[in-house]
């Protein structure tokens, strides 16, 4: 049976992977990834096969581990956080259908969860999920959950807020927060989870108008209850008060 992994490595170092996770990558004999991740890993598995392409390179990076999986090879496909959350599962699952191969996902610790843990607890209730990248989804959706999002008064984790094409998402992201949350709302940014230089700041949505953040932050949008305890951003669920 030719079998293909799709492994989530969770912020990058060895110590936030699963345990699973880790011991597929010890018996796959080839890794698939983007560049970046796979030097997060190749410092722990030096003596794999890897196969890499460029960022905007995703499809043919899976087909080339679909390929090596379809010549009996055992092979992992690598992202970042959680595969199944802006990373390679479904597109492997898309190439994969109708060929002699059986596709495993192998669930990863996504960065809501690592860098809120970084926070404190910010995402104890109800939140969303959202991306600032328009490379795959038109910015006029991304506006309208934004807004959607915060007039339902979840916590928000906002991915890839900026980047030099980009510089001025995250501004426009809050100013469309601003019009449904106060200034006031506790928000949080995490930098380099899980790796060197990790940072963590505690904010106001006022002030995280005006944050440069980068590709390496992960944003955190409190809701209505959320409140800054001893320097942690903290959103009760209300366990307290019962």
């Amino acid at each position: 049976m030719n079998k293909l992994y799709v492994v989530g490595i969770g912020p990058g170092e060895k110590e936030q992977m699963t345990l699973k996770a880790l011991h597929t990558l010890e018996k796959a004999e080839v890794i698939a990834g983007y560049g970046v991740y796979v030097d997060l890993v190749k410092e722990l598995f030096p003596e794999k096969e890897y196969l890499v392409t460029p960022m905007r390179r995703e499809a043919d990076r899976c087909r080339m581990a679909i390929d090596a999986a379809l010549e009996g090879k055992s092979v992992a496909v690598i992202s970042s956080g959680d595969a199944g959350v802006y990373g390679m599962a479904g597109l492997v699952l898309e190439l994969a259908e109708g060929k002699d191969v059986t596709v495993e996902v192998i669930s990863g610790v996504t960065a809501a969860l690592s860098g809120g843990a970084v926070l404190g607890a910010p995402l104890t209730h109800d939140f969303a999920v959202i991306s600032l990248s328009d490379l795959l989804t038109p910015w006029e959706k991304i506006e309208k959950r934004l807004l959607l999002a915060a007039r339902a008064d979840f916590g928000i984790a906002l991915y890839n807020p900026s980047s030099h094409r980009r510089a001025d998402y995250l501004r426009r992201a809050c100013e469309i927060i601003l019009t449904e949350k106060p200034e006031q709302t506790v928000c949080g940014v995490v930098r380099n989870i899980g790796r060197e230089g990790e940072s963590m700041e505690v904010m106001t949505l006022g002030q995280l108008k005006d944050y440069k953040a980068d590709m390496f932050s992960t944003v955190f949008i409190g809701n209505s209850q959320t409140r800054e305890i001893s320097g942690r951003m903290v959103t009760p669920r209300g366990y307290k008060d019962v």
